[in-house]
């Protein structure tokens, strides 16, 4: 039995910070773990107090997968009646952005979290994949499914059926990574991209979000047409007004998401 909590979670500000924190384990993804991230998104998602939520990992690795002891001894039956993966669909509904900042090993389902993030920060030297096919399983949280969009078919295709590891640098000319930069200076980074976001208009981001994966799920026509919905609607907010007559008095605008 470990002695610690599955995550630990800090508001600084305006940002909520949830931690992973297995360590001795590589931050292996059990159930339990999250049921807890997923509460601890909306929760931060339901605080008016936060607008950007940053996710990253104690220790040795941001996430090295599934927790394999607790899966081993699964079957179709049990998984059916446990159905693990409903929650990782609970992470799309979240409105503010999340950034992840990843440092070690990012695999498998600890990936799939990434992948979910909105915006993702890498340190050097870590090692993304999707090792599931050494197992005799496959990606069960959405891998198969984000992965093509990122990085096309044939490519995906490669990823998953070699269960190969990639750097960071490979993982980033595919545009999944935002940035890299030295471990040392993960935080530090992702931190200052958490506050240049949180410093903008709260509406502004949340219909942006909403629009971007119109996009991914939807036909052009009808992205274009949410978009211009989502367009029309923020002249109802006080942040635009507030937004346009600072640029016109040339001073820095007062946002306050309303």
């Amino acid at each position: 039995m470990e002695n610690e909590l599955s995550i630990e979670k800090k508001k600084i500000g305006p940002i909520a910070l949830i931690t992973l924190n297995r360590p001795s384990v590589l931050n292996a993804l059990n159930r339990e773990m999250v049921n807890e991230i997923i509460t601890s998104l909306k929760q931060f998602d339901q605080n008016d107090e936060v607008r950007v939520i940053v996710i990253n990992g104690k220790g040795k690795a941001f996430a090295a997968g599934a927790d394999i002891e607790e899966m081993a001894s699964d079957h179709p039956i049990s998984l059916e009646w446990l159905n693990p993966f409903a929650e990782w669909d609970q992470i799309y509904s979240v409105k503010k952005p999340i950034i992840g900042a990843v440092h070690g090993y990012c695999l498998g389902g600890g990936f799939e979290l990434a992948l979910a993030c909105d915006l993702l920060i890498a340190a050097e030297r870590t090692k993304f994949g999707f090792p599931e096919v050494k197992l005799g399983v496959m990606p069960g949280a959405g891998g198969t499914q984000w992965l093509p969009k990122f990085i096309g078919k044939t490519k995906a295709m490669e990823w998953l059926f070699t269960g190969d590891l990639y750097d960071a640098s490979e993982v980033y000319l595919y545009g999944i990574i935002n940035k890299i930069v030295p471990n040392e200076l993960l935080m530090e980074e992702t931190m200052k991209l958490a506050e240049k976001i949180a410093n903008q208009p709260p509406l502004s981001i949340r219909l942006i979000k909403e629009a971007v994966y119109k996009a991914i799920d939807e036909p052009l026509r009808e992205g274009m047409h949410f978009e211009r919905k989502n367009f029309y609607l923020l002249f109802a907010s006080e942040d635009q007004k507030e937004g346009m007559q600072a640029f016109l008095e040339k001073r820095n605008p007062q946002f306050k998401g309303k």
